[in-house]
């Protein structure tokens, strides 16, 4: 992986570091960005012979003659940059309890090899808990974006988060 230090590139961030961060922190409407990472064909080709082994993530010869004109990521490998800047600023270090899932996944544009990517992140909704107070559900729609702005995965990313204690 190329560029693995991840950094905010949005003019604001969360007012609460990623190790205080708590589920009144989560605003709906808020947006933010963090990149920058990019895969290497090597890491690609890597990838997909151990998870994801179908040619165009494979066999760089023969995804030159292929639907994308060449090499590309396989979309799980492109979810795992997703998580790795979710988990680096996004989501609380103290608070995060676990998640229900994703909604609407999606991958609708492929991820080239060198091609640099960021996350945007918005939350959608965040909302307590009825059965445990101590805790509510944040969902966030999702972007992984090239440098020129075009989506490789998008999705609702569903956490539960607990509250702040003692509030």
């Amino acid at each position: 992986m190329i560029g693995a230090v991840t950094e905010v590139l949005s003019a604001t961030d969360f007012r609460a570091p990623i190790d205080d961060r708590w589920f009144d922190d989560y605003v709906v409407g808020e947006t933010y960005e963090y990149g920058k990472l990019a895969l290497a064909a090597d890491d690609i080709v890597e990838f997909g012979r151990q998870y994801d082994p179908q040619r165009l993530h494979t066999d760089p010869a023969w995804a030159a003659t292929g639907p994308f004109g060449g090499l590309i990521a396989s979309g799980w490998q492109t979810a795992g940059l997703m998580m790795r800047m979710y988990c680096s600023h996004y989501i609380s270090a103290v608070a995060s309890l676990a998640s229900p899932g994703v909604d609407e996944l999606r991958w609708p544009a492929p991820l080239r090899p060198d091609e640099s990517v960021r996350l945007r992140t918005t939350v959608l909704e965040s909302r307590l808990s009825r059965s445990k107070p101590d805790r509510g559900i944040v969902r966030t729609g999702i972007a992984v974006l090239t440098d020129d702005d075009r989506a490789v995965l998008t999705g609702i990313a569903m956490n539960m988060v607990a509250v702040r204690p003692g509030s």
